[in-house]
């Protein structure tokens, strides 16, 4: 995670900053962030990167790269306006001994923001149609030597697959079909089973319940509906909500401010809880 020192709207690069330009509360942004840390403090332990003057969205760690086993493949950001972020990820990755890879120059990938690890499988899930490219997909596929399904996003609204997307332990998928093409939503029923499949309505995915942050059968999101909730009990999960308005504000919310670092070795089951 990345403390809000610098968080702020300061431009538009998706519609949920349209509007919102010096319109957040440093104050109430840093208590909404200290409030999720507290939450995650009790189900993991966290390790923090220092923010840099001029990069308010470095909060948003889910983008630095993408981590597997030892290896982080390092953000490519396709705005200019986070590019700076970059070298600042790419230097905490190194100091702590992660082989890097990074993508070509001209080629945007942004990391665990468009690419989720199956918790069930030996796959992962990676979107392209807003912040990362298609070919990214094949590149990340060679170097993991991991398989990697594509996915198309056509809602400007979720423009990055973790905000309409959530892979949850032991199998099930939370997600929005609509922010989705109808292959794409082919691809979704024809890998996971109806009974894994949880579609969520366009209130949920309005608050961002997607972007969730999923630790053994804890779920922490910004808010849920009661319906949400109901069915997520069903299913054994506990659902904690911690309010991150600041933060929507900017296009993001409990996902995105975090970046999972101990996801499976390569060849175990995505199942396997650190």
């Amino acid at each position: 995670m990345c403390k809000p020192t610098h968080f702020g709207v300061s431009y538009v690069i998706n519609p949920w900053m349209q509007g919102n330009i010096a319109k957040t509360s440093l104050d109430r942004a840093t208590s909404q962030w200290r409030d999720l840390l507290r939450a995650l403090t009790k189900h993991a332990r966290i390790e923090l990167v220092e923010p840099e003057p001029g990069l308010p969205d470095m909060v948003f760690t889910a983008n630095a790269g993408f981590v597997y086993d030892d290896v982080a493949v390092v953000s490519r950001f396709r705005h200019p306006e986070r590019q700076g972020e970059e070298p600042h990820f790419e230097r905490w990755f190194r100091s702590r001994r992660y082989q890097v890879f990074t993508m070509p120059s001209n080629m945007p990938f942004e990391g665990a923001g468009d690419a989720l690890i199956d918790r069930a499988h030996t796959r992962i899930w990676a979107a392209w149609g807003h912040r990362s490219a298609r070919s990214s997909h094949a590149l990340l596929a060679m170097r993991l030597g991991v398989e990697v399904i594509s996915l198309r996003l056509v809602d400007p609204r979720f423009y990055h697959l973790d905000t309409c997307f959530c892979p949850l332990e032991g199998g099930p998928i939370m997600y929005f079909p609509a922010a989705f093409d109808a292959r794409s939503n082919r691809t979704i029923d024809r890998l996971v089973p109806r009974h894994n499949r949880i579609a969520i309505e366009e209130e949920d995915a309005l608050h961002f319940a997607c972007n969730a942050v999923n630790i053994g059968t804890t779920i922490v999101v910004n808010k849920a509906s009661r319906t949400l909730r109901a069915n997520l009990a069903a299913l054994g999960y506990k659902l904690i909500e911690t309010e991150l308005t600041e933060f929507l504000k900017a296009g993001g919310a409990a996902k995105c401010l975090t970046l999972r670092l101990n996801e499976p070795r390569k060849g175990r089951a995505a199942t396997r809880i650190a």
